[in-house]
């Protein structure tokens, strides 16, 4: 079993009904912090993370520049705003656009492998484009491990099918797997009863 430091989700078209399924399937010891990037306009509302909190006890909330990295959180990429993986923290950045996406899966895929190597997954789930599929590429070159979306199960198969393209080594998964598969391969934190966050 692998000791896991970082996962990170790229998602896009069809991914509120994506990351629901996934992050409502999480345990709520997961001992592992989550970074969401979905693509949204750069002038959209900061509902995701409500949303998201509404189907899981982890603690949810929107990136803020310099936010610690903690078990049993997920966090969710800004409108308008890069998130790199930095050791222990996260940063927010407005360098261009990348593949026409702010937030890019790309850059938050390929900085968590630069941070955390071996100790980073990468999942890359339903979307219209390809963004995505280099970060995860760059994951597993690092020595990190790959889940895709199987493109039979997601609602726009175009960016899980050039993922799975660009990284043929990663495991391609129906969505509602992917949370099990999850847990196989981190060792969840356990924790006492009541300690969760609201």
């Amino acid at each position: 079993m692998m000791s896991a430091s970082i996962v990170a989700v790229g998602a896009s078209w069809g991914g509120l009904a994506a990351l629901s399924r996934l992050i409502g399937d999480l345990p709520p010891d997961f001992g592992v912090p989550v970074v969401v990037v979905q693509h949204r306009s750069r002038h959209a509302d900061n509902l995701l993370a409500a949303l998201l909190q509404d189907v899981t006890t982890l603690r949810v909330l929107d990136v803020e520049d310099k936010e610690p990295l903690e078990p049993r959180h997920v966090y969710i990429a800004p409108a308008n705003y890069h998130v790199l993986v930095e050791r222990d923290y996260l940063s927010l950045t407005t360098d261009p656009l990348v593949r026409f996406s702010r937030p890019s899966i790309d850059v938050t895929l390929t900085s968590a492998a630069d941070t955390y190597m071996s100790r980073a997954i990468g999942i890359v789930l339903t979307g219209a484009n390809d963004d995505g599929a280099r970060g995860l590429r760059h994951i597993v070159d690092r020595g990190g491990r790959g889940i895709v979306q199987d493109p039979d199960t997601a609602e726009s198969p175009t960016m899980p099918a050039a993922a799975q393209r660009a990284v043929p080594e990663a495991e391609v998964l129906p969505l509602e797997q992917i949370a099990e598969h999850l847990c196989s391969l981190v060792a969840a934190a356990s924790v006492t009863s009541g300690a969760r966050r609201p």
